[in-house]
């Protein structure tokens, strides 16, 4: 997962086509066709409902180009939004950069595909 500070000047979405989703649409609505990149916004990181919109663009929809998490984005939430699909972050301002890595670290292959598939690794190991 590509990890973006929030003063990084690669959160602006230049030569991009980019789509910025509210937390509360459905992104079946979408047309994919052409977009680079999707916006999901965290209001607060007690609102979840990004995880499920990144699980459906990337494992039901099949979008295969960045899902990006923005808003209030925490250090130790990045492990479950890459399991949901996200594939980059941008950092609330007070979250460091070298920390939300190391801890991104710390998980390796956090669970994925050994006791239950995800956005990621549909098929557990043992399913193999």
């Amino acid at each position: 997962m590509k990890l973006i500070a929030t003063n990084a000047q690669s959160t602006l979405a230049t030569g991009q086509n980019v789509i910025e989703l509210a937390n509360d649409a459905d992104p079946r609505d979408l047309v994919l066709a052409g977009v680079d990149r999707i916006d999901l916004n965290f209001p607060k990181f007690s609102d979840g409902r990004a995880f499920s919109q990144a699980f459906l663009l990337s494992r039901r929809l099949g979008f295969k180009g960045e899902i990006r998490a923005t808003g209030d984005v925490l250090a130790d939430q990045l492990a479950q939004m890459e399991r949901s699909g996200f594939t980059a972050a941008v950092l609330r301002a007070d979250q460091d950069l070298a920390v939300a890595e190391r801890v991104l670290g710390s998980y390796p292959g956090y669970g994925v595909g050994r006791y239950q598939g995800d956005a990621v690794q549909i098929n557990p190991h043992f399913a193999a």
